[in-house]
């Protein structure tokens, strides 16, 4: 079985929109950014203001605002990630119940629900 890990936005402006989402929710703050995680961004040639994933910490799950290149509006703009411990027996599970793989990639599968709507499966160790 998974567990809610994060909900995902995708965005054309990801820091701008974390920092809305963090004062519209009670307890949640933009992930702080520390100096190994500001040099990463700068080797990539990024700031905290243009990194493309933002995350948005509280409570409950976690809110990441996600920079999607050649942005469709065809698919969803908001998705869930779901964590599990085997992705490929969970994968097979969903697909018994309903859902088809859209891609797999490293540390992730794009899944489509009965009706079409996209969410992930991520590999637990991403938590």
């Amino acid at each position: 079985m998974g567990k809610l890990h994060e909900i995902v936005f995708e965005s054309e402006a990801p820091a701008a929109l974390a920092r809305f989402w963090a004062a519209l929710l009670d307890g949640y703050e933009v992930r702080a950014y520390d100096e190994a995680e500001i040099s990463r961004l700068a080797s990539l040639g990024f700031t905290p203001e243009t990194d493309p994933t933002v995350l948005v910490d509280g409570p409950g799950p976690s809110l990441c605002f996600q920079r999607v290149g050649g942005r469709r509006y065809d698919n969803n703009r908001l998705h869930l990630d779901i964590a599990v411990d085997d992705r490929q027996a969970e994968a097979t599970r969903h697909i018994a119940l309903g859902a088809t793989v859209q891609r797999k990639a490293d540390g992730y599968s794009v899944m489509h629900d009965p009706e079409g709507n996209q969410y992930c499966l991520t590999d637990m160790h991403r938590t």
